[in-house]
């Protein structure tokens, strides 16, 4: 039988922190939960319905008979609803039965349920969860809370977990097979990270579970509480954090979800012109609410201490910060100082990453924001929104557009390769390359490459190249690292048979050997943030589609990135260097082995011949629609009572941009007018 606890009540829980909006806790209190009361085993079922004229459970157990079992009241100002239930069983369903100011009946599942029935029943669960794991994670979790993670390697493989692989009947895997096939997946490409979309319980499958209706249970559709457990527990094992999709800014209108759960608006926003998202057909969470406060709260910090994950990416940001998002005029009242911003979900958003990154320091917290809002990354104590790291929708929109672009115009888009390090340092960024760019009629990454068949290969390996490069943490979507022609379609499995032919094999193992060298090279990561990390050489040769810049860590140790995008030989590229010495291959993206022309560069000795700010330069063979990266020689210790070096020129130089350049929207639209 199940551990029983010792009967809870108001006394013994902080139900005032939860009306303020500080239970950082409250599943704990509400929700189902096995309890003895005497000799008597049940569950203890609590429920926050404000408005509601009477609450009942019902569920099998009572034939579901809304007069059964009605709940107590416990707190009349509050709406806190309580009752025991003796004789409950583990998976029993359940719904409150709420009868609304109106005196209608409503069924609802429980927003703190731990487990739900599979869609398209969609019943609570009791489930007892902190007995239900034996973790084996310790060790990972110790290295996790001591690691800095803006210095840390962060290459994400973004992934559907219905859709990556399924049986050949369709049916998906669950979270335990999934570890089994994902992890020694992950290890062997070389990724740092997974990331899931949502897994709160959720009904409608079209929508990829960003209309979540449970945001303590994960979906059932996979199996048990306490195998998505297992299945974080195996990444951990082998070395792959998990990161999670978490959606605070709207939920959906399902009448058994949280929609006007006591009959009024009691998680939306009270406001009518803020609690709709009209074009989503969803409804807005009251952020000023203290108890939508506790239960947000509560939930981000749930998933990271009870199914040990290791950060949250949160999705739609931008459409919590402003009040007129895809709102039209009429549609929407300005704040108290007459502006569009949000106040009350920007107060939120800091209270909520202060919250988390206090309990919970080595989290990832990981805003979509799309948008110029300045200091998302940076902490609520000097003035930012408190989250880490920022996806780079600008980088992303801009670098598309111009790998989108047939050649022979690139030249006039090369802003688009430069643009993003005017505000490369302004935020903590990862470059997300997501499943948003590979549905709904955008192509999939390797059809939006102009050219013929090989060229659309070379143009997305070099892609790839530059991308693993650049300043900011990587995000990629499954399928895309083996070229899959098709867009996502969340209805069936990756084309994985497509790894039957040579170009998608090769790109795969491309990718995979990517992968491992970021990994293994300091000057790729360590640095993401500062100026300190990255130097312009050639910056400016739009005619010839070619950009070289250089990469260093903490050490001083540097690589050198080198890419070409036209599909033009280069037999005799020119360009500065740092020091003499020998100057290797990395990697480069037209290697046979990846199904390219074979074109590469035996080590190459730089030469006393000033160029591009620097004292020595060297002459490369860069092929055509490539990506080479290079090996610098080890810089020489100066000496104690020697000259100071020279500085380079101011091309070469590592001069900061002008601060203000953070605060420009970073769209391709900017990029044009810059």
């Amino acid at each position: 039988m199940f551990k029983m606890k010792q009967k809870a009540s108001p006394a013994d829980v902080p139900v005032y922190l939860f009306k303020q909006g500080n239970n950082f806790e409250s599943q704990r209190f509400f929700g189902a939960h096995f309890e003895n009361v005497g000799e008597t085993e049940g569950v203890m079922f609590r429920v926050w319905a404000p408005r509601a004229k009477a609450v009942s459970v019902v569920g099998d157990f009572n034939s579901w008979i809304p007069s059964a079992t009605p709940m107590k009241n416990i707190d009349p100002q509050g709406g806190i609803w309580e009752r025991f239930v003796p004789g409950i069983r583990q998976f029993d369903i359940y719904k409150y039965c709420v009868t609304t100011p109106a005196d209608e009946l409503v069924f609802k599942a429980d927003p703190y349920a731990f487990h739900a029935e599979t869609r398209p029943a969609n019943c609570s669960k009791v489930y007892a969860l902190e007995d239900c794991y034996n973790w084996t994670d310790d060790a990972w979790q110790k290295r996790a809370a001591a690691r800095d993670p803006l210095d840390r390697p962060m290459n994400i493989y973004e992934m559907h977990a219905g859709s990556w692989r399924t049986y050949p009947d369709g049916n998906p895997f669950d979270y335990r097979a999934l570890a089994r096939e994902l992890v020694p997946y992950l290890t062997d490409m070389g990724y740092t990270h997974v990331e899931l979309m949502p897994l709160m319980e959720y009904p409608f499958d079209g929508s990829w579970g960003y209309q979540v209706t449970g945001y303590f249970a994960p979906t059932s559709r996979y199996g048990t509480p306490a195998d998505f457990k297992a299945f974080v527990d195996e990444c951990h094992r082998a070395g792959i954090g998990v990161i999670m999709d978490w959606v605070p800014a709207h939920f959906p209108k399902d009448q058994f979800g949280l929609y006007q759960f006591d009959g009024t608006n009691c998680y939306e926003d009270q406001n009518p012109l803020r609690a709709e998202h009209k074009e989503w057909g969803t409804m807005v969470f009251d952020y000023a609410r203290p108890e939508v406060q506790s239960f947000l709260i509560s939930n981000a910090l749930f998933w990271l201490t009870e199914y040990h994950i290791d950060g949250l990416r949160v999705d739609a940001v931008a459409s919590m910060l402003y009040l007129d998002y895809n709102r039209r005029d009429g549609e929407w009242q300005p704040n108290v100082n007459g502006d569009n911003k949000n106040l009350e979900a920007v107060a939120f958003l800091q209270k909520l990453n202060t919250a988390v990154l206090e309990r919970k320091p080595g989290a990832l917290l990981i805003a979509e924001e799309s948008t110029a809002w300045p200091l998302v990354s940076h902490p609520a104590s000097e003035g930012g929104l408190g989250f880490n790291f920022k996806w780079n929708m600008g980088w992303m929109n801009d670098m598309l557009s111009y790998m989108s672009t047939d050649p022979l115009f690139r030249a006039g888009n090369h802003n688009k390769v430069t643009f993003s390090f005017f505000y490369a340092f302004s935020e903590h960024f990862v470059l997300p390359i997501s499943h948003d760019e590979v549905v709904h009629g955008k192509c999939s990454l390797i059809n939006k490459m102009p050219g013929d068949y090989e060229q659309k290969f070379a143009g997305l390996r070099a892609f790839y190249g530059y991308m693993m490069t650049h300043p900011g943490k990587k995000l990629l979507f499954m399928g895309q690292e083996f070229a899959q022609f098709i867009e996502w379609n969340e209805n069936q499995q990756l084309d994985w048979m497509l790894l039957g032919y040579d170009r998608h094999a090769q790109m795969q193992e491309y990718v995979r050997r990517l992968n491992h060298l970021y990994q293994e090279t300091p000057a790729l990561w360590e640095e993401d943030f500062s100026w300190e990390g990255f130097q312009w050489i050639v910056p400016d040769d739009s005619s010839q589609n070619v950009v070289v810049f250089l990469r260093r860590d903490k050490k001083g140790g540097e690589v050198i990135a080198v890419c070409n995008f036209a599909p033009v030989l280069r037999p005799d590229y020119k360009f500065g260097v740092p020091r003499a010495g020998q100057y290797a291959e990395l990697i480069n993206s037209d290697a046979e082995e990846f199904g390219g022309t074979g074109q590469h560069n035996a080590p190459v000795r730089a030469k006393k011949q000033p160029m591009h700010g620097f004292d020595y330069s060297i002459s490369l063979r860069v092929p055509p629609m490539s990506a080479v990266i290079l090996r610098t020689p080890a810089a020489k210790p100066a000496k104690a009572d020697g000259p100071a070096p020279k500085k380079a020129a101011a091309r070469g130089a590592r001069a900061k941009p002008a601060r203000k350049t953070a605060a420009r929207k970073t769209t391709g639209k900017q990029a044009k007018d810059a």
